[in-house]
């Protein structure tokens, strides 16, 4: 599995990371999840990231990986409470959610406390920012983050507070490109791209119907890339391919609660990413139909 140095952080992490979003909202069983990751790790995975909204990620996260914590950089989130739509951004609910977070995942540290898709508005305040750095600073988080998309991610870049950004990156969601990928690598933060499937929307036929979902759906039906007309399998590697293939990306981590899952993706970047004029096409695609569109970066 390779591995890049996520910008000023030195974090040598493996492209392939693992997101715990779906662990959680899906209902995973510890013994699966168990079964995931140690393959997982075994393979060379080193990264992990959740967030303490993701129902009870965190806590199989500790449970079934807990022993080896110093085999992976452990990533986490606060800004919300056990629910995602219940935002928790003064400083007292930020602490209290880190102090829930080095609990449920059974450590007495943090590789990365990142602020969960907060507006600028939260950002010029301050008080968020200043808690992170204090959760530094007492060595319980060795970086912060921050997590999101558009002008608050700019934003929050512009400050030159935070080690790493994460934010969308993939065939169906690509305004970070332009709009903060390159401060960002200008800055020496590292990337790590969410979403890098666009949650494998193609694979429907007709509407799915839900808000994970249904915005990609949309963009895809426009967007009309050739490479979606094969198997599943074979859309999935190309947009893989395609978001670690984007400047700036050190890491994707990919959601999954089934057993072996992982491996079959990782399996997919042996033959290694795509070409330049690869890259080239899907990006003149996005630049021909994003234009007169209001296709903004999905938090």
């Amino acid at each position: 599995m390779e591995r890049r140095i996520m910008g000023n952080t030195g974090m040598k992490v493996s492209i392939l990371g693992f997101g715990g979003a779906e662990i959680g909202f899906e209902g995973a069983s510890l013994e699966d999840v168990e079964a995931l990751l140690h393959e997982a790790l075994d393979l060379g995975l080193n990264v992990i990231d959740t967030a303490g909204c993701y129902a009870n990620s965190e806590e199989l996260l500790g449970r079934a990986v807990g022993s080896r914590r110093r085999d992976f950089y452990l990533f986490t989130k606060c800004g919300h409470g056990d629910d995602y739509t219940m935002p928790a951004w003064t400083g007292p609910e930020i602490a209290a959610s880190i102090e829930r977070s080095l609990k449920r995942l059974k450590t007495d540290y943090i590789d990365l406390i990142q602020l969960h898709t907060c507006s600028k508005k939260i950002l010029e305040q301050g008080e968020a920012i200043e808690v992170l750095k204090k959760a530094k600073e007492a060595g319980k988080t060795r970086f912060i983050g921050y997590s999101g998309d558009g002008e608050d991610a700019l934003y929050a870049i512009r400050t030159g507070e935070f080690d790493v950004l994460q934010t969308s990156v993939n065939i169906a969601d690509q305004e970070c490109v332009e709009l903060t990928l390159p401060e960002a690598v200008e800055r020496g933060m590292g990337v790590i791209a969410k979403r890098p499937l666009a949650n494998v929307a193609w694979q429907h036929k007709d509407s799915p119907g839900s808000l994970y979902q249904e915005p990609y759906w949309k963009r895809l039906q426009t967007l009309r890339y050739n490479f979606l007309e094969g198997s599943v399998a074979e859309g999935v590697a190309m947009a893989l391919k395609f978001t670690l293939s984007v400047p700036g990306v050190h890491t994707a981590i990919v959601g999954t609660k089934k057993p072996g899952r992982w491996r079959e993706n990782a399996d997919m970047l042996n033959t290694g990413l795509i070409s330049t004029d690869q890259y080239e096409r899907i990006r003149n695609v996005w630049n021909k139909y994003a234009a007169n569109k209001e296709w903004l970066g999905q938090s």
